[in-house]
């Protein structure tokens, strides 16, 4: 039997994560997720392969103040958002990878904030739900499926048994286990065995006449993100091109130009406005 075991949702783009018991599912993936991005002064996006330190960075929804975004920082005040798109927010053009789509900013005071942090002139800005993300069609066929400000699809699935896997390689090495938000994924899912989400093609959570359907997509080829602690935003001193060193030996795939892949990217093709939640069971059908 397989089961959702854990949810976890990025607000900003390559910033700490939130993990949920229940999440919705709406037109751009799950709801919030990747719904903010730092960009630069050209307006390109910022993630932590050049800026670790935005790992650091965490995000909450708090229970009294759902309306708000809370953002931390070590040595911060807090910032707060609000959840809601704000009217009359201007406009700026950004680019995330070769995608330029429109933005709206979030004004001068996570200006100052961010780049205070940072110490480096970034702007944080929110998806403009009137621009239009289309999910690169050469791995959703037929299907058209949008995203906000994830890296091309909107939600990524792992398996435990598949970081279980990884991590028994790594300790025969010598190397410490990684937890899963290292890997950043939405959805985690029990009972499959290791790598077993490579063979899917679809998943279905929910009652009937009333499920979510995702279609598993396109392998996640993994770039040295992984090797960064969440919590400080550095590498291992001792194992600073792990996990990738141990991925090279086995995860290669030729469906992505030979990249090392963990994971699956997946797209919503059935229950907009549904919830998923965390304990509730799953039907796989494999790829044939």
């Amino acid at each position: 039997m397989i089961t959702l075991s854990a949810l976890h949702i990025y607000p900003i783009k390559s910033c700490g994560g939130i993990s949920l018991q229940q999440a919705a599912i709406g037109e751009f993936g799950l709801n919030l997720d990747r719904s903010w991005m730092l960009v630069d002064g050209d307006g390109r996006f910022l993630s932590q392969r050049e800026h670790g330190r935005m790992a650091t960075i965490s995000t909450a929804l708090e229970h009294d103040t759902p309306a708000l975004l809370t953002v931390r920082a070590p040595g911060m005040a807090d910032l707060h958002l609000p959840t809601r798109i704000e009217q009359g927010a201007p406009r700026l053009p950004v680019t995330i990878w070769d995608d330029g789509v429109e933005a709206l900013d979030c004004g001068a005071a996570a200006h100052r904030w961010f780049s205070d942090y940072l110490q480096a002139d970034v702007r944080l800005v929110r998806f403009d739900p009137q621009s239009r993300r289309v999910c690169s069609q050469r791995w959703t066929g037929d299907l058209t499926a949008t995203t906000q400000f994830s890296d091309g699809f909107p939600i990524l699935v792992v398996g435990e048994a598949s970081l279980q896997d990884l991590n028994l390689r790594l300790q025969k090495k010598g190397a410490p286990a990684l937890p899963m938000d290292r890997f950043r994924p939405n959805l985690v899912l029990s009972g499959l065995e290791a790598y077993e989400e490579d063979y899917l093609d679809t998943l279905s959570f929910g009652p009937v006449g009333r499920e979510v359907v995702l279609k598993l997509v396109k392998p996640c080829a993994r770039c040295p993100v992984p090797g960064i602690d969440q919590q400080t935003g550095l590498r291992d001193a001792d194992w600073p091109d792990e996990p990738l060193d141990t991925m090279a030996a086995y995860r290669a795939n030729d469906r992505v130009g030979g990249g090392l892949t963990f994971g699956q990217n997946a797209i919503v093709v059935q229950g907009w406005n549904y919830l998923l939640e965390v304990g509730q069971d799953v039907a796989g059908e494999l790829a044939f």
